[in-house]
């Protein structure tokens, strides 16, 4: 399974690139054009040489229209060809183990040998709406419950419960019964050092979440590859990071898209989640002092500029991190900024161009 997870450096880029995309919906946009973007997208990565295009799960938040991730991976399937696919990620407490099995080997059958299963163990999204979400599941049942959970979604995977288990005779369909088409590599995904030591005793591959816990990449990294045990589905560590970047023609414009983000989180982080804001917006908006830190600290670990200084800050990141796979994540208020960027991006890494 190793060669469905180490990605293909392309051009002149030093680890493989990748998207992940959240599906954002920019005010006085819908949904559907959010969607319809992330197909862009998808294909755009595709021809530019992008090794993934992945979607992450959240909830009850108006500017992030991803909260099924198997539906849109589906979408993006039926309108790509080769592009590996995948959640960055399905939050696991969320959902029965059965259920994404089915899902993903679903997947796995429409586009095989194309899918990742990354997971998460937080909720991707407020208290409230995790309540609603795990409303059937016990107390006990949760983000601490996380490795019996993955335990039992690998068991539903592989079709192999021990004879006597009560899941024995219970079978994800599509999955490894109906044949040996196999099934999508898993992921761990953390923002912290839970994941990082489960995801190196198991043997997986790890993707950290840099683009909002920047603080923690390196400690978590390091524990990953002191923690990391060789296994079938690796033979060394294997570690991508999330990374927020946008490139444009120049600073000023950068500088002008990615403030719309940061805007978008504060007011999330505050309780006061909505539609991406317009650039426009975002300028005219008058920052309490307490605001202004946020937001200029939360900048500081956005990649932004021209294409050559984009490429610069992300080769610096890699080299500090040592991350064998850099997944960027452009968050704007509209998708041709996030098309624009992908496409700047690419040509300053000399990707190639090959037929949409």
């Amino acid at each position: 399974m190793s060669d469905a997870i180490r990605g293909t450096v392309r051009g002149e880029s030093p680890v493989p690139l990748s998207v992940l995309d959240l599906v954002t919906v920019g005010s006085g946009r819908t949904a559907t054009q959010a969607l319809a973007t992330s197909v862009e997208i998808g294909r755009l990565a595709e021809r530019r040489g992008y090794h993934r295009h992945w979607v992450a799960e959240h909830h009850s938040m108006p500017g992030v229209a991803s909260s099924s991730p198997a539906v849109i991976l589906a979408h993006l399937a039926a309108h790509t060809r080769g592009i590996r696919l995948g959640s960055g990620g399905v939050m696991l407490p969320n959902h029965a183990p059965l259920v994404i099995a089915e899902q993903f080997g679903t997947l796995e059958a429409l586009a095989p040998g194309r899918i990742d299963l990354g997971l998460g163990r937080a909720p991707g999204t407020d208290g409230a709406t995790a309540a609603a979400l795990r409303r059937s599941r016990t107390p006990d049942e949760g983000a601490d419950d996380f490795p019996r959970q993955l335990a039992e979604l690998t068991r539903f995977l592989d079709d192999d419960f021990p004879d006597g288990h009560p899941y024995a005779r219970v079978h994800a369909v599509p999955g490894p019964v109906q044949g040996p088409a196999g099934r999508p590599p898993i992921w761990l995904l953390g923002s912290s050092g839970f994941s990082a030591r489960l995801a190196g005793t198991l043997g997986l591959p790890f993707a950290f979440a840099h683009h909002f816990s920047a603080r923690n990449t390196l400690p978590a990294l390091d524990l990953y590859r002191e923690s990391f045990r060789p296994s079938e589905a690796l033979d060394a560590p294997y570690a991508l990071i999330g990374v927020s970047a946008l490139a444009a023609e120049d600073e000023k414009e950068a500088r002008r898209q990615v403030l719309t983000g940061a805007l978008s989180m504060l007011r999330l982080r505050t309780g006061r989640p909505g539609l991406i804001p317009t650039p426009e917006e975002a300028e005219a908006y008058r920052f309490a002092p307490a605001e202004r830190e946020f937001v200029d600290g939360w900048l500081a670990n956005v990649v932004h500029g021209t294409a050559d200084a984009v490429r610069s800050g992300l080769d610096g990141l890699r080299e500090r991190t040592g991350a064998d796979e850099l997944m960027i994540t452009a968050n704007a208020h509209g998708g041709e900024a996030r098309s624009r960027s992908y496409g700047l991006i690419a040509d300053a890494y000399g990707l190639p161009d090959g037929p949409g």
